[in-house]
């Protein structure tokens, strides 16, 4: 098996936004309190980090300000996908500089490549061995779904070594982790198929739970890899109103909410994206009332 990267949870990390501009401080609180409450990795600037509303100046410095703070005391994954090939090798390259350890790459968006050019996307990015290479899959998002075919020629490339899995379709998972066998680890990228995906052979996941609550998230990740699975699940099922509830509109609207509802930034994104319906705000901030995250 591909040695992997992290086990346990890592964390797609939001960007706080403070007067319109990235704040910094609140970045950095978010970081330290990631670490203290035991998280794997940390995500920069993946899908939680809202990159498409900054500009690439923003977006990689960001990286940076993360790989500075976690300071190699977990690794720091950054977000480098775009829908030019060009431009995400580019990304990439300035993310290795800064000290990031692998790069977290999107299926291309909006121009919706064939099967036949998401492999040649992926192998020209590996091909530059920049940094070691996750393949995100998240057809909700991009309109595109990397066939279990596609991703397993993908997956033969020795600088991609694992793939972030999204879909929710368990059938076809199988079959992609039946096919892509010891050439890459698979993390789950759907809090709310954390441990059943674990059980088929997952080696963590890349939250947005964790946010929030971080420490229980990795509690129930390393549960499940010590086979504890009744553990794991009844923690699953415990923490699953929330996770629907972050999920309820378009992440990390949500996400950012609660996490301004305890304090830690503030309840600001960028357009196109607004802030959390009334109605589902207050039904998500009911839940976390239930599991003491606020009074």
């Amino acid at each position: 098996m591909a040695t992997p990267l992290f086990t346990g949870c890592g964390t797609a990390i939001v960007t706080p936004f403070k007067g319109g501009e990235v704040d910094y401080p609140a970045l950095d609180k978010l970081v330290e309190m990631q670490l203290e409450n035991g998280i794997d990795a940390i995500i920069a600037c993946g899908t939680t980090g809202e990159p498409a509303t900054m500009t690439w100046e923003e977006h990689l410095s960001v990286v940076r300000r993360v790989v500075d703070v976690a300071h190699h005391r977990v690794p720091v994954i950054a977000g480098t996908g775009s829908n030019c090939t060009r431009e995400a090798v580019e990304a990439a390259h300035a993310a290795k500089e800064f000290g990031a350890d692998a790069q977290l790459v999107v299926t291309p968006y909006y121009n919706k490549t064939s099967q036949e050019g998401l492999i040649a996307h992926y192998n020209a990015l590996a091909d530059a061995a920049t940094l070691p290479v996750i393949v995100y899959n998240v057809p909700s998002r991009t309109g595109l779904n990397i066939s279990p075919a596609a991703l397993q020629a993908i997956c033969k490339h020795p600088n991609v070594i694992a793939v972030k899995e999204a879909a929710t379709d368990v059938a076809q998972i199988l079959d992609k982790v039946r096919l892509v066998g010891d050439d890459a680890v698979f993390y789950s990228g759907s809090d709310e198929l954390n441990i059943p995906l674990m059980s088929c052979g997952f080696v963590g996941c890349i939250s947005v739970l964790s946010n929030v609550m971080p420490a229980e998230t990795s509690r129930m990740m390393h549960a499940a890899l010590q086979n504890d699975f009744a553990t794991a699940i009844a923690e699953q099922l415990r923490l699953l109103p929330l996770i629907r509830a972050l999920f309820c509109e378009t992440s990390p609207i949500p996400c950012k909410a609660a996490l301004a509802a305890m304090g830690l930034i503030e309840n600001e994104l960028r357009l196109p994206l607004v802030p959390m319906q009334p109605a589902n705000e207050q039904k998500m901030l009911g839940i976390m009332r239930e599991l003491g995250l606020i009074a």
